[in-house]
């Protein structure tokens, strides 16, 4: 009879996994489609976000946008902040905290406005 309990236990615990999982599909298949609505209070767009659960917002890692700045001051000597920002299709605010962290591990140097390979070297 001990037996009958512990399997039909796991039987069931088994299946309620799979139906939470099978919720949770269904939820985010739903929110998807009609959005989430928004609590009382919260601001406007701090509903859905649109990104997958579990995935770091916003993050490629590597430097990605540093790295491609550095490459367009390599090409482009003395190229400016708005320039690069166009150039990569992103708002300059961003490139205000990204080129000084550039100048930190003496990547690149700042004259006057426009900003310059440390190495000296360019990719003409």
């Amino acid at each position: 009879m001990a037996d009958f309990v512990d399997s039909t236990v796991k039987e069931i615990d088994g299946r309620l996994r799979e139906l939470k999982e099978e919720v949770t599909r269904l939820e985010a298949a739903r929110a998807a489609l009609v959005g989430l609505k928004r609590g009382p209070g919260r601001p406007r767009g701090s509903g859905s976000t649109g990104r997958r659960p579990g995935r770091p917002r916003g993050r490629r890692g590597g430097n990605t946008r540093g790295n491609q700045a550095l490459e367009l001051v390599r090409n482009q000597p003395g190229i400016t902040i708005p320039e690069i920002a166009e150039a990569l299709s992103i708002e300059p605010n961003y490139l205000y905290r990204v080129l000084p962290k550039l100048v930190e591990s003496g990547q690149v140097t700042r004259r006057d406005k426009g900003w310059y390979a440390a190495d000296g070297a360019s990719a003409e």
